[in-house]
């Protein structure tokens, strides 16, 4: 029992100098780091104590030895050499996990068969007994690394990864692992906290993950005190009588320490679905007078322990993956800056993060960062004194809170705050761009209000390193950011999006929790028209005397293209007592104007389903269902096929199309004269079509007005909103001859 092993303690990458650190006080002599792992020697008694206590490490590895390989039959034959007799009954069960190639071993799951028929003809009796593989639940788990011609060959002595303590049976979306959680607590200095009597609070705790590990490390619980099931359980190696007796021990503290006055240890979770699992865990882990989770919402988030203690605020707020979450989440992490120096002056504060520039949105200065991984995501530990000489100003800065946010269903949703606080200062160039902002607002807003437009393009690249169009559709603001060329410093275009960002809802005096963003970018077929996110929120707007539905979360567009708000005026003024007939229709709003405006008959085309649907609860919001068709097609091959006649006709191409709804690619450019061709082959006598398309290369075909008469209307179908812009799109009448 005194004999010294090569130990093998593999963790999450990221952790391997804070595992060193615990592996040496638990009892692991000359240790090393290695890239997710450390290795060292220890007794049998350091490899359970090790199992017990460690709160970082995923296995415990017991090597049973190195041997150069140098082909299949040399693996074979090294794995063979063991005296398996002393591990594994020949009547028991094995599994075997294989990593590396080389050496005429050519993937993992050939490396994992020759150790097993090795091992199981080592163990095979004269009546032909031999072990059992059982991936699952196995007697004896093995572990074969090959690397540069060397096989290290191990056992598992932990079983399932250490960091499953078994309290976790509930998690929320986007959970951290316990090992996770713990390296960060201590990265935080929690255990010094703990020790001092601090106090803890995660304002954003989901099922409570932070919570159960600080409860474990300040009540001093081993975090597998619970486990039953180990990977030495059924080895013949096993001492049962040496872990008896650690056992014993760690519950002989676990007493003592839940014996104590409890620390003050509260987490906050806005999604009322998560409380009861988060109580959950905590009764599971033993916690239930020292850990306590209540509903609330980050934008009350005030930490009250008793006696005005002090302690650590910890938390992983979202960080999201899809530009979309951009504005929400900046709003966030604002707010929670605003919450730490508002309610925890004195504190430390924690914040783990897979995007360091919106930690950056804090209004305070980091004193230190760490680097740690959340599986394949690098991520940074940022680590705050919440003091008031660590308040800055500067770039990052919330012009205003943020709303109270949560995470529901995979989904960041807001909620105004109650108060508002005074405007941040913005930098330089924010302020600059505020000052845009505000003086476009001046000139266009009366004529907005003037004209009855509700919905309009407010700012568009007017200045060129900040290339974001900012639209108002009522008391929301839709901001697209136009992605950067390549020639841009990432750093720098995110850097700017920020600045916007926090410059918005200052300078228009808007909610920061009525701010959407999304990424304009070249676009493929029908890219632009998929869904974004599913929050299927519509907001009703009026146009022209019609109600329109828009959606400013789920696509990239909104359901309704503002730079052709004459045009559909235009066609309201013209439609009374015609056949209307809108190709690559969309929500139909065209349609709906034409309605509105007295046409007697309205057909509307598009491949899509979704926007078909949209574009039914357009015309139903207006009262108008019966007479007005809605066809689902291709429309170069419904129009080859349509026989009707129209009076009326609105064309308004994509770009570009390859739907695996159509035959072949649409091509406005290659394909319009076909496409123009067709339909005036439907237009009635003395009938008008309006073509109209947003390829800023685009070239009428010269031969088009030898056989119709053409009108180039462009400038007569841009109101002021887009007169900066005037290619936003080109528009053309035509009409017989």
């Amino acid at each position: 029992m005194s004999d010294l092993y090569t130990l093998v303690l593999t963790s999450p990458k990221g952790l391997e100098t804070l595992l060193l650190e615990e592996a040496a006080a638990l009892g692991l002599q000359d240790g090393r780091s290695q890239v997710a792992a450390v290795q060292g020697q220890g007794s049998l008694e350091t490899a359970y104590r090790l199992c017990l206590w460690s709160r970082l490490a995923n296995r415990v590895l017991l090597v049973l030895g190195r041997f150069p390989v140098d082909s299949a039959e040399a693996l074979y034959q090294a794995v063979r050499s063991v005296d398996w007799s002393e591990h594994l009954l020949a009547t028991g069960s094995l599994a075997i996990e294989f990593s590396g190639r080389g050496a005429g071993i050519d993937n993992t799951h050939f490396g994992a068969l020759k150790v097993k028929d090795a091992i199981v003809d080592s163990l095979r009796t004269a009546s032909g007994e031999r072990p059992s593989v059982d991936k699952y639940d196995p007697d004896l788990r093995v572990h074969a690394r090959l690397e540069r011609g060397e096989l290290v060959l191990s056992i598992d002595l932990s079983g399932f990864s250490l960091h499953q303590r078994g309290y976790r049976l509930q998690q929320g979306a986007a959970p951290l692992k316990e090992n996770l959680a713990a390296a960060i607590l201590i990265r935080a200095g929690w255990p010094q906290l703990a020790a001092e009597g601090g106090a803890l609070a995660d304002p954003m705790c989901g099922v409570g993950t932070f919570l159960v590990e600080a409860g474990m490390m300040a009540a001093d619980l081993a975090p597998n005190l619970k486990r039953e099931k180990w990977g030495f359980s059924n080895w013949l190696g096993h001492v049962p009588a040496l872990w008896k007796k650690l056992h014993a021990e760690a519950e002989a503290r676990a007493a003592a320490g839940l014996a104590r006055p409890p620390l003050w240890i509260r987490g906050y979770e806005a999604d009322p679905r998560l409380i009861q699992p988060g109580r959950n865990n905590i009764e599971r882990a033993g916690l239930g007078d020292w850990v306590k989770i209540y509903q609330g919402e980050l934008a009350t988030f005030e930490p009250r322990p008793d006696q005005n203690q002090t302690g650590l605020v910890v938390c992983n707020p979202p960080y999201g993956e899809r530009l979309g979450d951009e504005a929400s989440l900046l709003y966030l992490y604002q707010n929670l800056g605003e919450r730490l120096r508002q309610s925890c002056l004195n504190w430390q504060a924690a914040v783990f993060t897979g995007a360091p520039e919106l930690g950056k949105c804090m209004g305070l200065r980091s004193h230190k960062q760490y680097a740690f991984w959340n599986g394949a995501l690098p991520c940074k530990l940022l680590l705050f004194k919440v003091l008031p000489e660590q308040f800055v100003t500067g770039r990052n800065e919330a012009a205003q809170p943020a709303p109270q946010a949560r995470m529901i269903g995979g989904q960041l949703v807001e909620r105004p705050p109650a108060v508002r606080s005074e405007p941040a200062r913005l930098s330089e160039g924010g302020q600059m761009f505020a000052n845009r902002l505000q003086k476009n607002l001046k000139q266009l807003g009366k004529w907005a209000r003037k004209t009855g437009v509700e919905c309009y393009r407010l700012y568009d690249a007017d200045m060129p390193e900040y290339a974001l169009a900012v639209d108002l559709y009522r008391d929301w603001v839709h901001v697209q950011e136009y992605a950067p060329p390549r020639s841009i410093d990432p750093d720098k275009a995110q850097a700017r999006l920020l600045d916007a960002l926090a410059a918005i809802p200052q300078a228009l005096d808007i909610d920061p929790s009525r701010v959407v963003i999304k990424r304009r970018e070249r676009q493929a077929g029908k890219k632009q028209y998929e869904r974004q996110a599913q929050q299927r929120q519509f907001m009703e707007v009026g146009e022209g005397g019609v109600k329109l539905l828009v959606n400013l979360t789920d696509y990239l567009d909104t359901g309704l293209f503002l730079d052709h708000r004459p045009l559909r005026l235009r066609i309201q003024q013209e439609a009374a007592g015609k056949r209307f007939l809108n190709l690559f229709c969309y929500t139909a709003t065209a349609t709906v104007h034409a309605a509105k405006g007295g046409a007697r008959s309205t057909t509307s085309v598009d491949l899509s389903k979704t926007y078909l649907d949209w574009a039914r609860r357009n015309l139903a919001l207006n009262g108008f269902s019966d007479k007005h068709r809605l066809e689902q097609g291709d429309v170069m091959a419904w129009l080859e096929a349509d026989r009707g006649e129209y009076e009326l006709i609105f064309i308004d191409p994509p770009t570009f199309s390859n739907s695996k709804r159509m035959e072949g690619v649409f091509d406005v450019q290659r394909d319009h004269v076909h496409l123009l061709d067709l339909a005036m082959a439907r237009l009635a006598k003395g009938g008008v079509l309006y073509f109209s398309n947003n390829f800023r290369k685009f070239q009428l075909d010269p031969a088009l007005e030898q056989r119709y008469a053409v009108e180039e209307i462009s400038a007569q179908t841009l109101d002021p909103d887009f007169a900066r812009n005037p290619k936003i799109h080109r528009a053309w009448q035509l009409s017989a001859r």
